[in-house]
Parts: C-alpha cells; structure tokens; sequence
C-alpha cells in the first residue's frame, strides 16, 4: 500500500511492522534516536519532504512480511464497545423508625449496609431494589421515591437508591454466603453502623425528614 502523506504516527506503524527499536530504525533511516522518540511524541505531525522520501524508500525495500503488517496495523480500528457501568439498586427500607440493614462479609472484616442487590443490563433499578430486599431479607417492601444515584465512595459503582416501606415480612438473613446478619435499627443510630461520610446525603434528608 502506498502512503500518501507519512505521519509520526504511521511511522511508528512502520517501525512496528519492522519490528525495530528506536535505535534500529533511526540507524535505517539514517536519523537520531531523538527524531524517532519525537514522532511517538508527536503523532499527528507531517514530516519535511526529505523525511517523506527516507520513509517512501525504507518502506519499498522492505519485505511482503513488513508491508502485510503495515497493511493490517493501518486498518481503521474497530468500533469499541462501551461497556456498561456496573450498577446496584439500593433500598432504604423504613419501619416505623427503623431502618432495615444487612452486615456484609468484606475482606477480613463486617461491613453494615443497606440491603442492595445489582441491576443486569435491561434490569430495573426499583424493581431490583424490591426483589433483592426480600431475597437477602425476607422482607417485602414498596419503593415510595427515589432518592438520586451516585459512584459509591467504596465500592466505585454506580449505585441508585431508593426510599422504601415496610409492607410484611420478619427480617432473617436469607443469604448466610453473602451476609452474617440483618437487623432493623433505628434511624437515630444509623451512623452507629455506617460512618456517616459513606451515606449518600439524600438518605440523610430523607430519614430526618420522615422522622
């Protein structure tokens, strides 16, 4: 393939092809190892006219095996896929003035948390935010509001929260791998169980708020 305009970057693509060092290909192209380190610097750059004829020439006498490697390293890329942001839904589940949490094994160490559970691709976050309550705790619930999302300080995912009700159920931990108990506290205590820095604000508002 001819190139009609060589590029620091597709003069790094040569090299590549060539399976050369900085040092090795400036000694083929009869250039410092300087002028090479500033095209990987410099990608977009367009060499003088004398460049372009050293590089026109080095790529002619290369081999077929350089030129298919060149041919393929100069291919478009791809369109990368976006992958999807891991999300929890989180429910903040309300009896009266309790609050519902679930205690986590962590990494040598028990975390209390809201009981959570993570949204699939196509998965609602309330609707998750219900089934997992009752799959973690026994107990039903109903989302009353949403109460905003944020990337959580300690997990790094994106978490959507919600403000629930107690419709029914026993608090018991129906999920012994994950959790070592679950327990209704009250909402005064909360930052007894989790430091306050780690609760989203809005849980805040909103518990004093309901109070």
């Amino acid at each position: 393939m001819d190139v009609a305009t060589w590029t620091g970057r597709t003069a790094c693509l040569l090299q590549q092809a060539m399976r050369l060092t900085n040092e090795e290909f400036a000694e083929l192209l009869g250039l410092s190892d300087r002028t090479i380190s500033r095209w990987h610097s410099s990608p977009a750059m367009t060499h003088r006219p004398e460049v372009q004829q050293i590089l026109d020439l080095a790529y002619e006498r290369a081999d077929e095996a350089v030129h298919r490697r060149f041919a393929l390293l100069m291919r478009p890329a791809e369109p990368t896929v976006t992958a999807q942001a891991l999300r929890v839904a989180i429910a903040v589940v309300l009896r009266g003035d309790e609050v519902l949490l679930v205690c986590r094994r962590g990494e040598g160490e028990l975390r209390w948390q809201f009981p959570a559970g993570m949204v699939k691709p196509g998965g609602v976050p309330e609707s998750v935010a219900v089934q997992e309550t009752h799959g973690e705790t026994g107990i039903h619930c109903t989302v009353r509001a949403p109460l905003g999302e944020r990337v959580h300080p300690v997990t790094g995912v994106v978490a959507s929260y919600f403000l629930a009700d107690h419709l029914a159920g026993e608090a018991s931990n129906r999920d012994p791998l994950e959790n070592v108990d679950v327990a209704w506290v009250p909402r005064s205590a909360l930052t007894r169980f989790i430091p306050q820095e780690q609760i989203f604000p809005p849980i805040l508002n909103a518990l004093e708020a309901a109070a």
